[in-house]
């Protein structure tokens, strides 16, 4: 699955981003979808990710209560809205999508978990 990421930018600190991430040629039944990051010289990181219906999201403790995972009705595009940025949260941030299965809920933040990868998107948090 070919995902198309999008909404990477510069910002300051406290500044906010909205990223985008669609996966064009169908809704993808049962497929969670959301992101990662990855920051130089560091390994990859689960950011957030949400179920195929919508319904239930995670977030690393890093982001959570900063940033919102969110899935339009048509199900192939997803949202990240970044509030509060720090300089920590600079890094190049990939769009994933993962079939949902038992070990899937249970390993979520694990990048094997997921069967397609975006181009990647940079964002540069500056104090």
């Amino acid at each position: 699955v070919q995902l198309q990421a999008s909404g990477g930018g510069s910002v300051q600190v406290e500044g906010s981003l909205r990223l985008s991430c669609t996966a064009p040629g169908g809704a993808f039944s049962g497929n969670a979808m959301g992101w990662f990051r990855q920051a130089p010289g560091r390994e990859r990181e689960f950011v957030s990710v949400i179920t195929w219906s919508g319904t239930s999201t995670y977030y690393s403790d890093s982001v959570k209560g900063r940033f919102t995972i969110s899935r339009a009705s048509a199900k192939n595009t997803v949202s990240l809205q970044m509030n509060s940025l720090k300089p920590e949260d600079t890094a190049v941030y990939y769009c994933v999508m993962g079939r949902q299965s038992y070990s899937w809920a249970n390993n979520v933040q694990l990048p094997t978990q997921y069967h397609s990868w975006g181009q990647g998107t940079l964002v540069t948090v500056s104090s």
